[in-house]
């Protein structure tokens, strides 16, 4: 990666530059990247840094691998020269409209700009009218929303903009946040392949606009389509690998790009909060939840991706965890997407779903392609059994990202509970298509598989396979695949995962009726093919438990004795455990 001081450099100018033109979300991701970079120990002590050095990183002790800030051999960043000013200077009337800009009055702000021609000017008059023309649409769509929030209202400057900008486009005189406009415009009027073009061209002649790397990520749905552009090899471009390969589902070579940016960026709470979201997608909750409470020392106040956060503390079942969470964001910015989302798992945990919906739909109200609250939505309704309203839930989801799994799987058991297995079976192959390593959407599909009007086990049997390779947590797919071979007459198959699923139970300390059950087979199984002395160990050990299954063990060791002997039945009716 080019040096630290040279990101430094970069990064200054292009947080002045982002914040004039009043793109200020790429502004403050630029910021914290900034803020990111470790200093230069020569030249700073520990007390004038913004972290103490034992705080640094903490996913450092979860790398396999030790990565030095040398870049690897043979990559080489192009030198993108920081963009020159206007030499027209607009002066009081760019100061005015930024004003207005900055106080939500788009269109008096497009006014004051009518009649000025430089660059800056130029693109906050178009970037008004743009904002304008969302913020009528937002509107319209309270006046004219359907059920769950559906409207067919749309941004009436698109048309204008998009023929105002195409020109100068043409022209040779647009600007890299001019053509970050025109991606944007093009994108919400469906030229994607054009957006992609557009966009293009504005990260490689202005890099550090994080929103145009955004939108750009937004339209990289599958990996050719993302080998297919023709980036600029800046550093930035890293950042947006790293994103778009989560989005993607190529999770291990995000962390692995990520952990490479760390290099550089070894404060970055961004680079934290995102290797984190890698880890949970991979189900390593332990490390998840050690990198958020990490985060959550340094940064105390921050509300930005704690729903992931969340998330892995309803899975672990961790009630006052879950709960001080839910008071901190709610003291910190009530009216957050996120923190609603919080809340919403807070009431859902503790079995209060009509209460976690009320959540859900608060944050919907703030952001209505927030897409983690339908989602989650549409499962409290699937607890409700509403599963109409479930279905409507997921399906404003997919509509958002036709690429979230979880949506998919959601809609799988919704008609399930409805009795429709076809289209149940439909949504659960969706499902495994988007996350192929999730052992739970496997057993999902598989029992869709078993249900009475399809009965089709050997798909079943291929489903759990799949599960079973995709680490099991739940320790399901063992046992169904020993009894559904079992149940087909497969008894050497059937012995064989009742074995695999005794031994994980062992491992696992784990006891119950698949102990039982297995046990029980594999004794009856060993002593048809007079493998007297494994029936011996599985009868003795089912004698530690209550129930007929230890009449039964005692019946067979005494039956095995006298096959063995020719002698009488001994009596074992105090034989020792």
């Amino acid at each position: 990666m080019s040096s630290k001081e040279s990101c430094r450099n970069e990064l200054r100018t292009a947080i002045r530059q982002l914040s004039d033109r009043c793109l200020y979300s790429a502004s403050k991701w630029a910021a914290e990247q900034l803020v990111g970079i470790e200093l230069d120990p020569a030249k700073y002590t520990p007390a004038n840094t913004r972290f103490q050095r034992g705080s640094s990183s903490i996913r450092r002790r979860f790398r396999t691998n030790e990565i030095t800030s040398t870049p690897v051999a043979g990559v080489s960043y192009v030198s993108t020269p920081v963009m020159e000013e206007d030499e027209i200077v607009d002066g009081d009337f760019y100061l005015l409209a930024k004003s207005y800009f900055d106080c939500r009055e788009y269109r008096r702000a497009a006014h004051v700009l009518r009649d000025q021609n430089g660059k800056k000017s130029v693109f906050l008059r178009c970037y008004a009218l743009y904002l304008a023309g969302e913020k009528r649409k937002e509107e319209e769509m309270i006046e004219l929303e359907g059920p769950l929030g559906k409207s067919d209202a749309v941004n009436r400057e698109l048309v204008s903009l998009e023929r105002e900008l195409s020109t100068f486009r043409k022209n040779g005189t647009i600007d890299p946040f001019c053509l970050y406009l025109y991606g944007l415009v093009l994108k919400e009027k469906g030229s994607e392949n054009l957006a992609r073009t557009v966009l293009v061209e504005s990260v490689n002649s202005y890099p550090w606009n994080w929103s145009a790397w955004s939108e750009l990520q937004s339209l990289c749905t599958t990996i050719d389509i993302l080998n297919s552009l023709n980036l600029n090899n800046h550093w930035m471009k890293d950042f947006f690998l790293a994103g778009t390969y989560h989005e993607l589902r190529m999770h291990s070579e995000s962390l692995t790009k990520y952990e490479y940016l760390q290099s550089t960026f070894s404060f970055s709470n961004y680079i934290q909060a995102q290797i984190a979201k890698a880890q949970y997608s991979l189900r390593e909750f332990e490390q998840v939840e050690v990198i958020f409470e990490e985060l959550l020392r340094i940064d105390p106040y921050r509300v930005e991706d704690m729903d992931m956060y969340s998330n892995v503390l309803y899975a672990k079942e961790c009630f006052s965890a879950l709960s001080y969470l839910a008071h901190r964001v709610f003291m910190t910015d009530k009216y957050r997407p996120e923190s609603c989302c919080i809340i919403g798992n807070y009431y859902s945990l503790k079995g209060q779903h009509e209460k976690s919906v009320v959540y859900f739909r608060r944050a919907l109200k703030l952001n209505k392609n927030y897409l983690s609250a339908w989602t989650l939505m549409g499962h409290e309704y699937v607890e409700m059994k509403n599963t109409p309203a479930a279905v409507d839930a997921y399906r404003r989801a997919v509509d958002i990202n036709p690429c979230d799994y979880r949506a998919w799987y959601g809609l799988g058991q919704a008609y399930e509970m409805m009795h429709l297995p076809f289209y149940a079976l439909h949504y659960f192959r969706k499902s495994v298509f988007l996350q192929p390593n999730d052992s739970r959407l496997w057993i999902a599909m598989a029992q869709c598989y078993e249900t009475e009007p399809l009965q089709m086990r050997e798909e079943a049997i291929k489903c759990y396979r799949r599960a079973a390779n995709c680490n099991d947590r739940e320790a399901i797919a063992l046992n169904q695949l020993a009894k559904l071979h079992k149940e087909l007459g497969r008894d050497e198959e059937a012995a064989f995962y009742y074995k695999k699923d005794l031994e994980r139970m062992e491992a696992e300390e784990r006891e119950g009726p698949n102990m039982v059950e297995a046990l029980m087979f594999l004794a009856t199984h060993c002593r048809a093919h007079d493998r007297f002395e494994e029936a011996e160990v599985y009868c003795t050990r089912l004698l530690d438990y209550t129930g007929p299954e230890k009449e039964t063990a005692k019946s067979m060791l005494r039956g095995m004795r006298t096959a063995q002997s020719g002698f009488p039945p001994m009596d074992i009716e105090h034989f020792p455990p």
